[in-house]
């Protein structure tokens, strides 16, 4: 049942022949209806001159003060939202021990009400 489902060998196809048929008279239909010769190709057009090459990031005293504080603000806002999920969680995880408890000693002493 799980053995790998192969071909007999004079079913498979033989090594370096190819499935897919190759297409054969296609044409395809001229973009435009002027007349143009079918020889002359149009001037290419010039390529544009290379840019002068500069350093990705230019650091000054500024901006080296600006990623630094953005970078702690960052830590400190992430920092703050992970801990509140966590004190969100724990607050949960107390007060259904809690609800337990009391439902555990509600159902095990009915008549010491």
């Amino acid at each position: 049942m799980f053995t790998p489902k192969i071909p007999p060998p004079d079913a498979a196809p033989a090594p370096g022949t190819s499935l897919v048929q190759p297409l054969t008279g296609i044409t395809h239909t001229p973009a435009c209806t002027c007349h143009h010769t079918p020889g002359v190709a149009p001037a290419p057009a010039p390529a544009p001159a290379a840019p002068v090459s500069r350093p990705a990031v230019q650091l000054t005293p500024g901006s080296l003060l600006v990623a630094a504080a953005g970078g702690t603000a960052m830590v400190l806002i992430i920092g703050t939202v992970l801990v509140s999920m966590l004190l969100a969680t724990a607050i949960t995880a107390a007060s259904v021990a809690v609800c337990a408890v009391v439902l555990r000693s509600l159902l095990n002493h009915p008549n010491n009400r």
